[in-house]
């Protein structure tokens, strides 16, 4: 079984594509992220396929928010397919919602702090408090994981930050915006190679395009993970 610490994004279309995917990637990768894009097009059915017929690890990638019931309702219907990890956003409401809904599942709970396409110009449009986005980051993640989080999604040029507050320890780091050496950045204005994000205190790194659009995506994750130290 590869290296778990790479996640591969199925930012594809499809259930179907997604599917074609993990099998072209085989037993390259042994962890797969299926996020809210897939959602209406058998997301939940590939991730139950990939979990239950094929023995991969699942990161289902919902960002859920709303009142704390309705929480607690979308994480109770979606801990029975035994996923590894869920993302809900990092406000404490939310958090503690996601723990009771989650019963005595497996399940990890992993709060959201800012999602890493956002600079300080994306809060000041969405009327957010003043302050340097890495502090926000930080009060953020402390919050969270005071509610009770499993862990933290954040950008990895935070997280050598988030491993040194007191309230990580022992809680997991998983960040998306990696982008291998010489890869475009995209969407993403927060990044860092596969290797600093681990050498920073990551455990799980997410990569999505630069495997699925890789002329040879089994290729692609090999190198991806040959960078890993």
């Amino acid at each position: 079984m590869s290296d778990d610490r790479l996640i591969v994004a199925l930012d594809v279309p499809t259930a179907i594509e997604g599917l074609q995917l993990a099998e072209v990637l085989n037993d390259a990768v042994s962890f797969y992220k299926i996020g809210l894009g897939m959602l209406t097009t058998g997301g939940l059915a590939l991730a139950n396929e990939l979990k239950q017929d094929h023995g991969k690890r699942i990161f289902l990638d919902m960002k859920l928010f709303d009142i704390g019931a309705t929480v607690e309702a979308a994480v109770r219907g979606l801990a029975q397919f035994d996923l590894d990890f869920l993302t809900v956003h990092g406000d404490p409401h939310v958090v503690r919602a996601a723990q009771i809904g989650k019963g005595n599942k497996d399940t990890k709970i992993l709060a959201v702090t800012i999602l890493t396409s956002l600079d300080r110009s994306d809060l000041d449009a969405s009327c957010l408090k003043p302050g340097d986005v890495q502090d926000l980051v930080l009060e953020r993640a402390a919050n969270a994981l005071n509610a009770g989080a499993d862990g933290l999604i954040a950008s990895p040029q935070e997280a050598a930050l988030i491993r040194a507050l007191p309230e990580a320890k022992g809680k997991l780091i998983v960040t998306p915006g990696v982008r291998p050496a010489g890869a475009a950045l995209g969407d993403q204005k927060r990044v860092a190679t596969p290797a600093q994000a681990i050498t920073d205190g990551a455990d799980h790194i997410v990569v999505g395009r630069p495997i699925w659009q890789a002329s040879s995506p089994k290729s692609a994750a090999e190198a991806v993970l040959a960078e890993l130290p």
